[in-house]
């Protein structure tokens, strides 16, 4: 089994920054692709951005693309979102996922592993 820890969510003003971390535990060796999800009231879970941890090929939705960063630290097992310039509309609870296959994807029944999700509010 693997377990995902997310910290780093809070309050921000738009135009603002915040950095989400996910540390993976437990079977960690098996993991070759991270991603992040956001789930915002009354609406689904999307995908905001995916790393693979061999090569660090990222994929990013449009809705992120430019303003967010993707990135992993190996030693650490640890997989981090930098969210900058952001917009009230990035208001959701942000989940970090993992997968044992080795492609990218971006939808949520791909991801074997999550967790529990952290509050990320930007106000206007």
């Amino acid at each position: 089994q693997v377990q995902l820890v997310e910290s780093g969510g809070g309050l921000v003003q738009a135009g603002g920054s915040l950095r989400l971390s996910c540390a993976a535990s437990g079977r960690a060796f098996s993991i070759h692709v991270m991603g992040w999800f956001r789930q915002a009231p009354g609406k689904e879970r999307e995908f905001v951005a995916a790393i693979t941890w061999r090569s660090g090929s990222t994929h990013y939705s449009d809705s992120v693309k430019g303003r967010f960063t993707i990135s992993r630290d190996g030693p650490k097992n640890t997989v981090y979102l930098q969210m900058n310039s952001l917009k009230p509309e990035d208001t959701a609870v942000y989940y970090c996922a993992a997968r044992d296959g080795y492609v990218i994807t971006i939808r949520p029944p791909g991801y074997d592993y999550w967790g529990q999700g952290t509050q990320v509010t930007v106000s206007s």
